[in-house]
């Protein structure tokens, strides 16, 4: 019951940074699920695989309560979603999939490097200048295919990229918030999907895992996020929120140096 508390406290900080930010929480949650299972023990060679799934299955449920509470407020652009979702499901299916041949220590790696770059650009909040409107079709989905790539290796829904390309297209912020916690759930549903595939071959997984997804910590980090996301939601609409952006970044850059000091 103490580790059940203790994943829904992690729950309900991410689940309120996903309605907050448009962020679906995987980039917060990997570094501390994988600790926190470390801490109990629980397949030392496949702890960062069983963050990772456990993290993408939980993003869905974040998401879709984040999105329901930007929908009610006008600030989802359907029509970005579904320009961008497919290609972004493909790629989150293929790095996914490709995730249970990889050691931990690879993935490690990769997670910290494009969680770095990630923090940078919420840190610096820069925003590329040039374009001003969404490319076609084509493009888009190209778009949406390489941020789902990212997305499988991170377990994010991708906020983090697709809420700076919608910036430089012109799109308002607190519509590409919220059409960015859109985008994440195909992703996170099928990224979700190719993560327990992936760990259906692994033999040495403890009880109550579906693949690379463990279903108590899930359960714990479901119930707590819905609750706190439509809270972030409704205060992004009413909040500047410059600083806490900042000081998120400054997490992301802590957690992903922590993931590297421990599987260098």
């Amino acid at each position: 019951m103490t580790w059940f508390a203790i994943y829904a406290l992690a729950g309900a900080f991410v689940g309120f940074l996903a309605g907050l930010l448009g962020i679906g929480g995987g980039m917060t949650l990997v570094p501390v699920l994988s600790a926190l299972y470390t801490a109990q023990s629980l397949a030392p060679d496949h702890t960062v695989h069983l963050a990772l799934g456990t993290a993408m299955a939980s993003v869905v449920f974040t998401s879709s309560s984040s999105v329901r509470a930007h929908h009610r407020h006008g600030a989802v652009d359907w029509s970005i979603v579904r320009r961008m979702a497919p290609g972004m499901a493909a790629g989150a299916l293929a790095s996914t999939l490709a995730s249970g041949w990889l050691p931990q220590r690879v993935l490690a790696l990769a997670f910290a490097a494009i969680v770095y770059g990630g923090a940078s650009q919420i840190l610096l909040g820069r925003k590329p200048s040039g374009a001003r409107s969404l490319p076609g079709a084509g493009a888009l989905l190209a778009w949406g295919l390489a941020i789902g790539v990212i997305c499988g290796l991170v377990s994010a829904g991708g906020a983090f990229l697709t809420v700076p390309f919608m910036l430089w297209c012109g799109v308002a912020m607190h519509t590409a918030i919220g059409t960015a916690a859109a985008l994440g759930i195909p992703a996170a549903v099928v990224g979700a999907a190719g993560f327990v595939a992936s760990g259906l071959r692994v033999g040495e997984l403890p009880g109550w895992t579906v693949g690379f997804v463990y279903l108590p910590a899930l359960v714990a980090l479901v119930v707590a996020s819905v609750l706190t996301a439509p809270l972030g939601a409704r205060l992004a609409h009413r909040l500047p929120v410059t600083v806490l952006k900042r000081v998120f970044a400054l997490l992301l850059y802590a957690l992903a140096t922590k993931m590297i000091v421990t599987y260098w």
